[in-house]
């Protein structure tokens, strides 16, 4: 039997922590092996008892989420651990530096429980998540930043239905929205996310939205 993914949840409100521990560890796949309430006891639990991924609040006290992050996810770290941040809504600004300082993944708070759940087992996996809706955010808050370089479609690996699947990531659109938006099964677009992320050799959606702008595939 695979032992059950480890858990560590850090989030200063102590009803969201005890929620999120609640439905964490009714999983039998999942175990919380701690809990706390500020960033700096973050950083230490997560050296101390190695969890396969950090389930991390943004504005925590003494130390927030993102420094907290950096520590153990960012540039440089010797041993990173997956650190999954979730936040509320009206925190998008916090998104872009969350990503930078190294978490694999971003949800809301109030998103739903299966949704939460998904999200640890996502990263826990090596692979990236990111919520569509914050993807938007990030999109409609971040695009004016990013320089176009010169070019053409011509110049980019994919084809025409490749580009298509790109330019609806960067619109921000989950795979069920693009499934439908093209007429095809999910199964086909995961497939084609896939191959795009591998032909631009891409990390995950986020760079894949950030190069569709930087090519001036989208405005």
């Amino acid at each position: 039997m695979t032992a059950p993914l480890r858990v560590l949840v850090c989030d200063d409100q102590a009803l969201i922590r005890t929620g999120f521990a609640t439905i964490i560890d009714a999983q039998p796949d999942l175990e919380v092996v701690g809990e706390c309430g500020d960033g700096r006891t973050g950083v230490d639990l997560a050296r101390r008892l190695s969890p396969d991924i950090v389930v991390m609040d943004v504005r925590m006290p003494v130390l927030d989420g993102i420094e907290a992050t950096r520590r153990l996810a960012g540039a440089g770290v010797a041993d990173p651990v997956k650190v999954l941040v979730v936040t509320t809504f009206n925190l998008d600004e916090y998104v872009y530096e969350a990503l930078r300082a190294g978490a694999s993944g971003f949800l809301l708070k109030d998103a739903p429980p299966a949704q939460l759940l998904h999200g640890i087992r996502t990263v826990a996996t090596g692979a990236a998540l990111l919520a569509p809706e914050v993807t938007r955010q990030l999109v409609g808050r971040y695009a004016a930043r990013i320089r176009p370089v010169r070019g053409t479609e011509n110049d980019v690996p994919l084809t025409p239905r490749e580009l298509e699947v790109l330019r609806l990531i960067a619109d921000g659109l989950s795979n069920g929205e693009i499934a439908a938006a093209l007429v095809i099964s999910q199964e086909t677009v995961k497939t084609y996310v896939s191959r795009i992320l591998t032909k631009l050799d891409l990390r995950d959606r986020v760079q894949a939205v950030v190069y569709a702008y930087r090519r001036g595939l989208v405005t």
